[in-house]
C-alpha cells in the first residue's frame, strides 16, 4: 500500500515522466487589417536610413503571395494558432480585385487562414446583400465598374473566414448582421482546453464614411455597449479570453513598432475607456497607421493593450498571448509588427529584412486574375512629367493639407462638370476620398517612365463614384469649409479646383473650425455670401459623408459623369501633365 502510494506521489509531481498540467499556455494570434484587396504588391514603405537617420529608404513591402508566407512562418512558430483581421479586407480596392467584386481577395485571405475578421466600413461599399454573397458565395453580374464574376468556370464559394459584427443590426429581423463573436479553442495538454472569445465591430459612425446605399436597411450601434453586452453570455460558457477586433482606429507620433505609442490619438480611444476592464486585447485598424500601445496609452485603462498592422498587407502582427489554464483568462500579452518585405524592388535593407518567398499558390490565383485584368488595367492613358504627390496632406506633421493629387483631381472634375446642365464653377474632393497618387516611375509595372496607366489612375480614386453638382450660398460654402475641422479629431482637407482659395490657422483649437475669417476667395475676389455657386463634389459627400452635412441642403442637383471618368478624361487631355502650384490652402505659421 505505502508503494501505491508513493508511486501516485511520484506520478502527480512528475517524476515518472508524466507532466504536470501546465499553468499558462501560449496562443499565437495573427493579426491584419484594412488589406483593400492589394493582391499585388504596389508600394514601399518608408524606414529610417541608418546610414543618415534623419533620411529614409523605402522597402518593398506588401502583396498576397508575400502575406501568406509571413503568416504560414508566424503559424508554424506555434500550432496554437489563429488568423484575424480587423476589417476593410475588401473594398476600395485596386482593380485586379475589384473587377471581380474582390473574390480574388477573398480567396486569398482564405486559403492564407484568415478565420475571424471584424466588417468594416468598406465591406459595406456595394451594400448588405453583396456583403452577405461575398460571405456565403456565388455569383453576380457586372456592375457599373467591374465584370461577371465566378471567373474561370467555378462558382465563387465564399469567404471561408467568418465576418462578425456586434454593433451592425439587420432592421429587417432586428438581429446583428452577422454572429457579434466566435470561440475559438485550443488544446492545454492533459485533456484541457482554453477557448478564446473573439468580438467584431465597427466604427459606429460607418453610415457616415459609406454611401447612403451601402448601408441602407442597417443600424450601427455604440461600439462600448455592444460589446460589453456580449460579456455575460461568453463567461457563462467558461470562456474568460476576449479579444475585441475593431475596426476603428488612432494615429501616433512614432514608430510601427515602437510599443510606446507616444502621441496615441484617434476615435478608438473613447470607445477603449468604456470597455469593461476585464477586455485586455484590441486589434484596431481603420486609420491605417502601425501601432503597438502596450499600456493603454492615451486611454484611462493601463491594463489594455491595443495593436494595428497598418494596411494593405504591408505588415502582420504577431501577437503572443499566454492564457491561465486554470481561469482561462488572459494572463500575459506580448507582440510585434513584422514587415511584409517582398522582393519586387530594390531593398536597401536587405540584411536585416530579407525578403520572403512568395507563395507558389497564391502567387498563381492573383497571376490569374492580374493576367485577366491586363487589358484594362495596363492600358496607358496619359503622361506626367514627375510625380503627383500627397505631400502636405497630413497636416498633424506641419502639412497645408493641400497635395497636388488632390488639385488635379479636384481640376478634372471642373473639366468634366464646367458645361450645362451642370455649369460648375468650384469642386472639391475629400482628402479620405485619394487612396493614392501617380509616380513618374515604377518599379512594378510595365509601363515606361512617366506613362500612367487605367489601372494607376483606378487606384487613385477606386470608388467609382457619380459626381453631381449642386448650387450652395457663399455662406455655405463657408460652413462646408467650417466642417472640415468641426467634431474632428484626424483631419483630410478638402481639395479645391483652381481658383479657389482659403487660408487656415492652426493655433485655434482642436475640434472647432481654423478657417481664417474673410480668407476664402474665388477667382481672385471674397467669396459672395449671398450669391450662389455651382458646386461639384462626389456621390458620397453630396449624401453628407464624413460629416459635410451642409452639402445635403444643396439645390438644383444635377448627376454628371463617374469620378474615375473625370480624372481619366482630363488627364488623357492634358498630358503631358505637371504638378500645380500648391497656393490654394493656406497654413497660417
Amino acid at each position: 500500500m505505502r508503494i501505491l502510494r508513493t508511486l501516485l506521489v511520484l506520478l502527480a509531481v512528475g517524476i515518472l515522466g508524466a507532466a504536470p498540467p501546465a499553468a499558462q499556455v501560449t496562443i499565437k494570434l495573427i493579426a491584419i487589417n484594412d488589406f483593400h484587396g492589394y493582391i499585388e504588391p504596389s508600394e514601399t514603405f518608408a524606414l529610417p536610413d541608418p546610414a543618415d537617420p534623419p533620411k529614409t529608404v523605402r522597402e518593398p513591402v506588401g502583396g498576397a503571395a508575400y502575406l501568406a508566407t509571413a503568416i504560414a512562418g508566424l503559424k508554424a512558430e506555434n500550432r496554437r494558432n489563429v488568423v484575424v483581421g480587423a476589417g476593410d479586407m475588401v473594398g476600395a480596392s485596386p482593380l485586379d480585385s475589384a473587377l471581380f467584386h474582390d473574390e480574388p481577395t477573398i480567396q486569398a485571405l482564405s486559403t492564407m487562414g484568415l478565420e475571424y475578421t471584424s466588417v468594416g466600413n468598406h465591406e459595406f461599399d456595394e451594400g448588405k446583400a453583396e456583403l452577405l454573397r461575398k460571405q456565403r458565395g456565388g455569383c453576380r453580374p457586372a456592375g457599373k465598374i467591374g465584370t461577371d464574376t465566378c471567373m474561370f468556370g467555378t462558382t465563387f464559394a465564399g469567404a471561408k473566414y467568418r465576418y462578425l459584427a456586434a454593433n451592425v443590426i439587420d432592421e429587417a429581423t432586428g438581429k446583428t448582421l452577422f454572429a457579434p463573436y466566435a470561440i475559438k479553442y485550443f488544446d492545454a495538454g492533459n485533456g484541457k482546453r482554453v477557448g478564446i472569445a473573439f468580438i467584431g465591430a465597427v466604427l459606429k459612425d460607418t453610415p457616415t464614411v459609406t454611401t447612403a446605399f451601402g448601408v441602407r436597411g442597417l443600424r450601427f450601434t455604440d461600439e462600448a455597449t455592444a460589446i460589453n453586452a456580449l460579456l455575460p453570455a461568453i463567461y457563462a460558457q467558461g470562456v474568460h479570453a476576449v479579444v475585441v477586433l475593431i475596426h476603428q482606429g488612432i494615429a501616433t507620433k512614432v514608430g510601427y513598432n515602437d510599443p510606446t505609442c507616444a502621441g496615441a490619438d484617434g476615435d478608438l480611444l473613447p470607445i477603449l475607456n468604456k470597455l469593461d476592464r476585464s477586455i485586455r486585447l484590441v486589434l484596431s485598424g481603420h486609420t491605417h497607421h502601425a501601432y503597438l500601445c502596450a499600456s493603454g496609452q492615451g486611454t484611462n485603462n493601463p491594463h489594455v493593450f491595443y495593436t494595428s498592422a497598418g494596411r494593405y498587407g504591408q505588415i502582420v502582427s504577431d501577437i503572443n498571448v499566454s492564457l491561465d489554464v486554470a481561469t482561462g483568462a488572459i494572463a500575459n500579452i506580448s507582440a510585434r509588427n513584422e514587415l511584409v518585405v517582398n522582393d519586387k524592388g530594390p531593398n536597401p535593407l536587405a540584411a536585416t529584412l530579407p525578403a520572403v518567398s512568395p507563395d507558389a499558390g497564391i502567387a498563381a490565383l492573383v497571376a490569374r486574375y492580374v493576367t485577366a485584368a491586363a487589358p484594362l488595367v495596363n492600358r496607358v492613358i496619359g503622361h506626367i512629367t514627375s510625380d503627383i504627390t500627397l505631400d502636405g496632406e497630413e497636416v498633424e506633421h506641419g502639412g497645408s493639407g493641400e497635395t497636388a493629387m488632390g488639385d488635379i483631381i479636384a481640376d478634372a472634375r471642373i473639366a468634366a462638370t464646367n458645361a450645362p446642365p451642370q455649369s460648375a464653377a468650384i469642386a472639391f474632393i475629400n482628402g479620405d476620398g485619394i487612396r493614392s497618387f501617380l509616380r513618374y516611375q515604377s518599379s512594378t509595372l510595365p509601363r515606361a517612365p512617366g506613362d500612367i496607366t487605367f489601372g494607376e489612375v483606378y487606384n487613385v480614386e477606386p470608388f467609382g463614384d457619380l459626381l453631381y453638382t449642386e448650387t450652395l450660398t457663399g455662406a455655405q460654402i463657408i460652413t462646408l469649409l467650417d466642417e472640415q475641422w468641426i467634431g474632428k479629431k484626424e483631419v483630410r482637407l478638402l481639395g479645391a479646383s483652381s481658383g479657389f482659395s482659403y487660408a487656415w490657422d492652426p493655433s485655434k483649437p482642436d475640434g472647432a473650425s481654423k478657417l481664417v475669417p474673410d480668407s476664402v476667395k474665388f477667382k481672385g475676389k471674397p467669396l459672395d455670401l449671398a450669391a450662389g455657386y455651382r458646386v461639384t463634389v462626389d456621390g458620397f459627400l453630396a449624401d453628407g459623408g464624413d460629416a459635410y452635412v451642409v452639402l445635403r441642403q444643396g439645390t438644383q442637383k444635377a448627376a454628371g459623369p463617374i469620378d474615375l471618368s473625370a480624372l481619366d478624361a482630363y488627364i488623357t487631355a492634358h498630358s503631358p501633365l505637371a504638378p500645380l502650384p500648391l497656393d490654394r490652402i493656406v497654413r497660417l505659421k
